[in-house]
């Protein structure tokens, strides 16, 4: 585990009212550029492509999806604070990502976190006011959500799955209250744990040395194409050149459960797998394939089969389950949908009727009572080594004494790949499993682990 001691948010939160200090952000309009007339001597396309550079063409392509996020929340003196005051209210500043045109944005939880006021900026200096739909304070993400008067531009997803140490990588974000501003980097190292203090931890961030100041939090990390590949979120204190970003890849995920409990009340009964491919042509095509559908749904009575890859949902292009819950966000039960998959090579439709779903109990409390395991989702990389087929895994993070996992003799660190008959790439998978009808009833149930590099299999005894 990477060991820091004076690591920090990169959220920026100043008071207004400190005794012999003026703290206040300035807010910068966004310029429009009007080119001056070129050289008399020089066409006017050369002397312009001699001033554009492919960071230029990044920065172009990416900053209308960048947002600047403005709060208010009751001052305290916790060590997230750049100055301590408790006599009035403290303004926040942050970054957020637009990953749909109707004005849902990711943000960092920390970034929002207490706030009683919230507001939004765009990139065209309109102000917003700004919702919290839900939050995930464990990978320290949040989505919220604006009344745009118009679709707005949406961030453009890649991979960090094949990030290169030392490829060149751009920051944008609210820095010291400097909004859209740009610094370029490379990325330094993959993979990194990061402990910010006993409460708070992450896990597989990405490190590069482009300046990530306080006020970038939330803000998009990309690749040289214009491509997300990570959420920006903490900089070491002290440092140059040492800042962390969350992996889009986590994102996606995370960001897909929180967009779908706003949608609690329909179910489809489709779980999916994302899936990054890279292909020579195309460089790297996301894809959402059909990991398993509930007996009995909507998406069964379809006709919808494990394997498929979901290609649409009416006029929504799919490439991840994120893209499935910004398809069925507005939706409600009694609802029809086409659903348009590739089969064995073969483009199909089907019309999907949407039911009411159950009531909402976290996936975690159910893992945890059921079986006793607190897991959280890794990557291929770190199971790769004893199976290259396998797509991750779910690393176990805490057992609770005398449960269904302790008997069966889990331990903490063990990463769980396989449950019955399916493979376990996320929380859901596993619940997924619980609630199955193939299920068997007062038999053990087999599983799959990788330890010490190695793949064992066990079985766990009754499951309540």
């Amino acid at each position: 585990m990477l060991k820091i001691r004076a690591l920090f948010f990169a959220s920026l939160f100043t008071s207004t009212f400190v005794v012999g200090l003026s703290v206040q952000a300035e807010t910068l309009p966004i310029a429009t550029t009007q080119a001056p007339a070129p050289f008399a001597a020089q066409p006017a396309n050369r002397y312009w492509n001699l001033r554009q550079t492919p960071i230029t063409d990044v920065v172009r392509k990416v900053r209308g999806a960048v947002v600047n996020i403005q709060s208010e929340k009751p001052a305290s003196n916790d060590e997230f604070s750049m100055i301590g005051s408790a006599k009035s209210n403290i303004n926040g500043m942050g970054t957020g990502i637009i990953i749909d045109s109707r004005g849902y944005i990711i943000t960092n939880n920390h970034v929002i976190e207490d706030v009683s006021i919230l507001r939004v900026r765009l990139s065209d200096n309109t102000l917003l006011t700004a919702q919290v739909i839900a939050r995930d304070p464990e990978h320290d993400l949040a989505l919220l959500k604006i009344d745009a008067k118009k679709p707005l531009p949406v961030i453009t997803l890649g991979t960090a799955s094949d990030l290169m140490v030392g490829e060149t990588v751009v920051a944008i974000g609210n820095a010291y209250g400097y909004e859209h501003t740009v610094t370029v980097g490379v990325v330094s190292a993959t993979r990194r744990d990061v402990s910010l203090n006993k409460e708070i931890s992450y896990k597989g961030l990405i490190q590069t040395d482009a300046s990530i100041n306080p006020g970038n939090s939330g803000g998009p990390l990309v690749n040289i194409h214009g491509e997300l590949i990570g959420v920006n979120v903490a900089i070491r204190a002290g440092a140059q050149g040492i800042g962390f970003a969350i992996p889009v890849d986590t994102m996606v995920r995370v960001s897909s459960e929180l967009m779908g409990s706003k949608r609690g009340n329909v179910k489809h009964g489709v779980g999916l797998r994302n899936e990054v491919k890279l292909e020579q042509t195309e460089g790297i095509r996301r894809a959402a394939m059909v990991d398993a559908v509930e007996s009995g749904s909507p998406g069964s009575r379809a006709g919808i089969n494990k394997g498929d890859e979901l290609l649409a949902i009416e006029d929504f292009q799919i490439k991840s389950s994120l893209d499935v819950e910004r398809a069925l966000v507005d939706k409600s039960p009694g609802d029809k949908v086409v659903f348009h998959f590739r089969r064995d090579g073969s483009e199909q439709k089907v019309e999907v009727t949407l039911e009411p779903g159950k009531p909402v109990i976290a996936v975690t409390e159910v893992v945890w009572r059921r079986i006793g395991l607190k897991v959280q989702p890794i990557s291929s990389d770190a199971v790769s080594k004893a199976n290259n087929q396998l797509h991750g895994g779910l690393l176990i993070t805490e057992i609770r004494p005398e449960s269904v996992a302790a008997r069966a003799g889990f331990q903490k660190g063990d990463i769980l790949v396989g449950l019955h008959q399916w493979e376990m790439i996320s929380i859901d998978n596993i619940s997924f499993v619980l609630n199955h009808p193939e299920l068997p009833t007062f038999q053990p149930v087999r599983f799959f682990i990788v330890r010490a590099g190695q793949v064992h299999r066990g079985f766990l005894p009754h499951i309540d």
